[in-house]
């Protein structure tokens, strides 16, 4: 039995097709398996995103978190709860080092600037547009996220 016309046509795509979506998906697994790996300090990127969330949800309001959720809405609802997870973390850090007594919606806007790579910024000052938020103050922000990423 000799495969032939369409039918081998159509194997040979379903083998290229899981070939495919398995690579795609082994790729995300192996990025979250590398951020859970313990640093130097014992710690990975996964548990420190938790301890500063952990060590400040006292100073988050119930405006602020909901300034969050409006700014992550672009982020596809498959992605939104790692990206809300890394941007407060990452707010989280800001105001522990800077021993913050609230989450200001500077610090929030600064640390999703920072916490977000250069090609999200554009959704985040077309959001921030809409919502009548005054991007200038923090143009520096983007700056300097942006010569951080091409530091690293």
């Amino acid at each position: 039995m000799a495969l032939t016309g369409w039918f081998l046509w159509f194997i040979l795509f379903w083998v290229v097709l899981l070939v495919g979506l398995m690579a795609i998906g082994g790729f995300f697994m192996f990025r979250k398996f590398l951020k859970a790996l313990p640093k130097n300090d014992g710690k990975s990127d996964l548990d420190w995103e938790a301890y500063y969330v952990d060590n400040t949800i006292h100073l988050w309001n119930d405006d602020q978190k909901a300034l969050l959720n409006e700014l992550v809405s672009p982020v596809p609802d498959l992605f939104r709860p790692v990206a809300k997870q890394k941007i407060a973390g990452k707010i989280g850090q800001l105001a522990l080092e800077e021993k913050a007594t609230s989450i200001t919606r500077e610090l929030l806007i600064r640390g999703y600037i920072i916490a977000t790579p250069k090609r999200d910024h554009k959704f985040l000052r077309k959001k921030l547009a809409e919502m009548e938020i005054d991007v200038s103050p923090f143009n520096k922000f983007f700056q300097e996220s942006e010569t951080r990423k091409k530091a690293q």
